[in-house]
């Protein structure tokens, strides 16, 4: 936890790069929130920022990666795989990038993680469906299955005030 200026310990916050502006996707392109968005999340919390996919070593850009047969829970029971639509199988690095996240945030103890919405990675509620038809089914990415299973609570941007409800509560 970081300390404010008034002395008091600030929660911190597992934050997706490409949600603070930073071109990490795959296309290289980011999916930047708005600054007072940012800037209000900042206010009550540390922001730790992380890319699974490039702590995983893929570049910038990379092809468009889906997990197939299943989601991110499934890929740690190897009952799924993380592929690129030219079939290139990535599940290594995306696992490996999953672990990294998982230090940092425990290294800083994050008890909330923000994710950006239905990625490979990062999805808590939809990813797609493996299809690369960006048809959307119900899990959640490999970083975020491997979070959840270490206690960490992962939100998308569009569940940001319920975020800062649960942020509030820790205070």
């Amino acid at each position: 936890m970081a300390t404010n200026t008034e002395g008091v310990q600030k929660p911190s916050v597992l934050v997706s790069a490409c949600l603070l502006g930073d071109p990490v996707r795959y296309d290289g392109q980011t999916k930047g929130m708005s600054a007072s968005l940012v800037n209000q999340l900042a206010n009550i919390a540390k922001v730790i920022p992380i890319c699974p996919e490039m702590a995983g070593d893929l570049p910038v850009p990379r092809s468009a990666a889906e997990i197939i047969h299943g989601d991110g829970r499934d890929v740690w029971r190897a009952l799924a795989m993380v592929q690129t639509a030219d079939k290139q199988d990535v599940t290594s690095a995306f696992k490996a990038g999953a672990e990294k996240a998982l230090a940092l945030a425990k290294a800083n103890q994050c008890q909330f993680a923000l994710l950006m919405a239905r990625s490979p990675s990062c999805g808590n509620v939809q990813i797609y469906d493996g299809s690369f038809q960006s048809q959307l089914r119900e899990g959640m990415g490999v970083t975020t299955a491997l979070l959840t299973q270490h206690g960490i609570t992962v939100f998308n941007p569009s569940q940001i005030e319920e975020l800062f409800e649960q942020l509030a509560d820790t205070e």
